[in-house]
């Protein structure tokens, strides 16, 4: 089951490679995010950059968070693609999406390094006054990563999309 969603995500983003993007590749924003996790337990925080478009609608969103709490350290470092909806409910904008990456686990004198796969969705909102973006999502852990978390986070970006 990893091997099939290992090679559909990546057959997504080697064929976007080929599509037109909206935006440049580069770093358009960056920005803080915080929240909880459920198996291990913890609170985490991190960073993320908004690297473009890899096709319409399709955002490379790559991302490090350290989770502590539940006697473990969990630092997960996450290759993400959201697709953002061109609907919008109001103010707030849809996405959903998937994330391949290395998870560190520290517990004790334990240590041990997994692949983790997840799958996510969320709403964003533009900041107002500034380019960005507010966002709530919610991921899964399919595969060696915390089995659930809730984020809320900010992008600090030249333009928001």
């Amino acid at each position: 089951m990893k091997k099939v969603i290992f090679w559909v995500l990546f057959g997504i983003l080697v064929t976007s490679q080929t599509a037109h993007a909206q935006r440049a590749f580069g770093v358009l924003g960056w920005g803080p995010r915080v929240g909880v996790s459920i198996d291990p337990d913890q609170i985490h925080g991190g960073v993320h950059l908004d690297l473009g478009d890899l096709a319409p609608h399709l955002v490379l969103m790559p991302n490090i968070e350290v989770g502590m709490g539940d006697n473990a350290t969990v630092l997960t470092a996450m290759f993400e693609v959201d697709y953002r909806f061109q609907e919008n409910w109001g103010s707030w904008r849809p996405y959903v999406g998937g994330g391949i990456g290395p998870v560190f686990l520290w517990v004790n004198d334990f240590t041990s390094t997994e692949f983790g796969l997840t799958i996510q969705g969320g709403i964003t909102r533009r900041l107002k006054g500034r380019p960005g973006l507010f966002f709530i999502e919610l991921k899964l852990g399919l595969s060696d990563a915390p089995d659930m978390k809730f984020n809320v986070g900010w992008l600090f970006a030249k333009r928001s999309k």
